[in-house]
């Protein structure tokens, strides 16, 4: 494990004053601390450290391995994230600065900047309308920023709930035609030209907020990958809005991210073919609404209603397959 000492010199700290057990990670692989430091310019730090189950890693075949692979490689992502490709994300799309990595054969750790000490301590369980709006920017502003880039050691495909690592899932699925069109949606969102980095898990709770809802950061990179960037906006919606409000507000929250989007690709110079690149994800905006609705019908059958904005769009998805 990283030594106390290692946490002090990756702050330029000179003590630990106290320390707090934030959160488990999801499935028991490690913990979230958050360490207050004295003689630092950062107040505090917040350390990651993956330690998986012993148990889980002895478990052969069948989905529980398979599970634990995919969470093996997500922290190995994470911290390729944070060492090769954080540092270009500006304020716009702001991320928490990695003071330390430290990767072995069994455990991970990282020293991550403490968002909370830097105002953006704010949590929320729903949005406005009109503060979905930050959320979307920030997104359009971390797509702009990796268009056409190569996601070297990051997911190939990037979101937790890609088709080719959710065989249990898509085997789940009770509904057959939506089960059989699932490799069909998933070409489509491969084929797509203009691709960029998704950060693959673009929930309200992976969002940190400062108090006047002015500024916000995001967190939690495990299935940042390559892909088209309406896999994000679709997952973000159906996190923060219930099916009704996802309806009435989609078509203007798509319409705002496209008009972020494009102001950031010229703030950064981005040379891409705006008007083909909103053109290709305007049409995939459904496909991926689609493809999370095929993983989450497969995760939790039975939650969706039949009238249900989700399985609408679905249904016409799948038409025009």
């Amino acid at each position: 494990m990283f030594s106390s000492k290692g946490i002090l010199k990756a702050a330029g700290a000179t003590k630990i004053l106290a320390t707090e057990d934030l959160q488990s990670l999801w499935g028991g692989y490690g913990m979230l601390t958050r360490y207050t430091l004295e003689g630092s310019t950062y107040k505090s730090v917040v350390a990651k450290h993956i330690k998986p189950p012993k148990y889980m890693g002895q478990q052969k075949g069948g989905e529980a391995e398979r599970s634990h692979k995919r969470k093996l490689k997500s922290y190995a992502v994470e911290t390729a994230w944070y060492r090769e490709w954080s540092a270009l994300c500006l304020d716009a799309c702001r991320v928490p600065k990695c003071l330390a990595i430290q990767p072995s054969k069994t455990e991970m750790f990282m020293v991550l900047e403490d968002l909370d000490a830097c105002g953006l301590g704010r949590r929320k369980q729903s949005l406005s309308f009109s503060e979905s709006k930050l959320c979307l920017k920030w997104l359009a502003h971390f797509h702009a920023t990796f268009i056409h880039k190569d996601p070297k050691h990051l997911w190939k495909v990037g979101t937790y709930w890609h088709l080719d690592t959710r065989p249990d899932e898509l085997k789940a699925l009770n509904e057959e035609p939506l089960r059989k069109a699932a490799p069909l949606i998933d070409k489509k969102l491969k084929a797509c030209k203009y691709k960029t980095f998704v950060h693959g898990d673009a929930k309200l709770a992976n969002f940190c907020f400062s108090r006047d809802m002015t500024e916000v950061a995001g967190v939690d990179f495990q299935y940042v990958g390559g892909g088209c960037g309406m896999k994000d906006i679709a997952y973000f919606m159906l996190s923060c809005f219930s099916e009704e409000e996802c309806e009435a507000f989609a078509p203007e929250l798509l319409n705002a991210y496209f008009e972020f989007l494009k102001e950031a690709c010229i703030e950064m110079a981005v040379e891409v073919d705006f008007e083909a690149l909103e053109k290709e994800w305007r049409e995939l905006f459904p496909v991926a609404w689609a493809d999370f609705h095929r993983f989450f019908k497969g995760w939790a059958p039975g939650h969706w209603n039949a009238n249900s904005y989700s399985e609408k769009v679905t249904r016409k998805v799948l038409e025009s397959l």
